[in-house]
């Protein structure tokens, strides 16, 4: 995943860099390594669509926040979303939970991005595939191509 992600990177000219650092899945701990914020990291969480067997959602929002479910469900027009567990997010994605990044390379994983992210940031931070690599990334819209969607839990 992490060779995909850089060739994609690099044929679509995208300004990147990959900072290689300890295994982490930890998103304060990670930001820390970084040197980013945490809001700035991209949390992808694989989420399984209830009435509609092998079709997932990659949600993705900012590190710092708590996905909604029941909005993610929405933005995609399905009845009930819930997170997939670790053995079919390795399998859909070839990727262990928490170095899933916020691509969707496969037609069965919807790819629903929160507004807040991109917003909030000029640069996103991820694990690139690995607990032991990320990528900061420029121009991610352009590149993923996501839908648009408020994911974010309201604080109560």
């Amino acid at each position: 995943m992490f060779e995909r992600l850089r060739n994609i990177l690099e044929q679509g000219q995208a300004r990147f860099r990959v900072i290689e650092h300890p295994s982490e899945g930890n998103s304060h701990k990670v930001a820390e390594i970084r040197g980013t914020e945490v809001g700035q990291g991209a949390k992808a969480m694989l989420c399984k669509v209830a009435d509609a067997p092998g079709r997932f959602v990659l949600a993705v929002l900012p590190g710092d926040e708590r996905v909604d479910f029941a909005k993610v469900a929405a933005a995609v027009g399905a009845r009930k979303v819930k997170l997939a567990d670790a053995a079919d997010a390795e399998a859909a994605t070839g990727c262990v939970i928490g170095s899933i990044p916020p691509f969707s390379f496969d037609p069965s994983i919807r790819l629903v991005v929160d507004p807040q992210l991109l917003a909030r940031y000029r640069e996103i931070a991820f694990n690139a595939g690995r607990l032991d690599a990320s990528i900061v990334l420029d121009d991610y819209r352009r590149l993923a191509q996501p839908l648009l969607a408020d994911i974010r839990k309201e604080n109560a």
